[in-house]
């Protein structure tokens, strides 16, 4: 049984989404532990432990590549390991797969950090700085223009085969509101976006532990997300 400890946010869809696109079923074959942000189980030492940088998702699989337990963090890594686990959503060829690495490391490096610093300055931070709104409105904005653009070429994120950069990327463009996103500019994108919202492991994946989350809107949660919490030594 792998153990995933996780929250329902896009880097945990991310591991979620994978595992049972790659036919791991939940309760069967893995199972999620909850680690709720909001409230400061990130930085438990026994989470510590697995994920040195108090950020979730972090994965235990007790039968790793050679026969041992392994420990892992970082869910583009996690992705990386599944995908070489099971043989599944990697290409086999270089090119192909790296292809598929390059997409990858554009959502690691780019569109996770700059749509979550979207939704903070749109939804979260404390005032209204207008600067910082429109920096990353417009970079959220730039971004999905070359996803865009990507798609007018290939059906899917890094060729016409479904992918971890596909899966990667996915969870960080549901919350496209909240980012000041008008899907009628990215026609392309949001062809791809019904198209992998209608995959039946992707829509298990996005509803672990979904029951659990609820909006930030107390001072507790947010100094905990936000505030000097964040930045103690451990």
């Amino acid at each position: 049984m792998i153990d995933v400890y996780t929250w329902p946010t896009p880097n945990g869809h991310k591991v979620h989404i994978m595992l049972e696109e790659c036919g791991f079923k939940l309760g069967r074959d893995w199972q999620a532990h909850a680690v709720n942000i909001g409230q400061g189980d990130q930085f438990k030492p026994e989470f510590l432990n697995i994920s040195p940088n108090n950020k979730i998702p972090a994965l235990v699989d007790p039968q790793g590549p050679d026969g041992k337990p392994i420990n892992l963090f970082e869910s583009g890594a996690i992705l990386l390991y599944l995908a070489a686990k099971t043989g599944k959503f990697l290409p086999k060829s270089d090119r192909a797969k790296y292809d598929v690495l390059q997409w990858l490391m554009f959502q690691m490096g780019g569109v996770g950090p700059m749509l979550g610093q979207a939704h903070h300055f749109r939804i979260y931070a404390p005032e209204k700085i207008d600067y910082a709104v429109n920096r990353y409105t417009n970079e959220a904005k730039r971004l999905y223009g070359v996803m865009n653009k990507q798609l007018t070429q290939s059906k899917f994120i890094a060729g016409n085969s479904y992918s971890i950069a596909d899966i990667a990327i996915f969870p960080w463009l549901r919350s496209w509101q909240n980012q000041g996103i008008d899907w009628a500019d990215y026609p392309q994108l949001k062809i791809w976006f019904d198209r992998i919202s209608e995959r039946p492991a992707v829509q298990r994946g996005v509803q672990v532990l979904a029951d659990l989350r609820k909006p930030i809107t107390d001072d507790k949660s947010r100094e905990v997300l936000f505030g000097n919490t964040q930045y103690k030594s451990r």
